[in-house]
């Protein structure tokens, strides 16, 4: 059965939750606003994302003056029992280029995410070819 033009897929292989936490690991001081506008989210449907995932332990924020750091526990099993065995880690690596000069943040010591090379995260934040620039 053929996709009609115009008409949206009514499913994506990657849930919203993991695309947040995807943004998070390539940058761990990203606005939730960015992450909204790189996930085609709203700030108040990333906000419930992130506060699930903080809740459910893959998760952490610091408070750095008006902004927040976040830590993505990387170490974390994946919660379906059909997933077990894999780590957040592994889901991490899979959606992110394994060679670690692209910008992405790869899991450091520790188990946890840390920015790329240049301190900002991905050149390519949405993964569609085009470079990004954070405001």
């Amino acid at each position: 059965m053929e996709q009609a033009p115009g008409d949206r897929a009514t499913w994506t292989f990657l849930t919203n939750h993991a695309r947040v936490l995807v943004q998070i690991s390539r940058d761990p001081g990203v606005r939730v606003r960015d992450i909204a506008l790189r996930c085609l989210l709203t700030e108040r449907a990333v906000q419930r994302i992130i506060t699930d995932l903080e809740q459910g332990g893959y998760l952490t924020h610091t408070r750095v003056g008006r902004t927040n750091h976040y830590q993505v526990t990387a170490a974390a099993p994946l919660r379906h029992p059909a997933d077990a065995g894999p780590s957040v880690a592994d889901l991490l690596a899979l959606l992110s280029d394994h060679s670690g000069s692209d910008g992405h943040a790869h899991p450091g010591p520790g188990g946890h995410a840390h920015p790329g090379p240049d301190g900002h995260g991905a050149a390519d934040p949405l993964g569609d070819g085009r470079p990004q620039r954070r405001a």
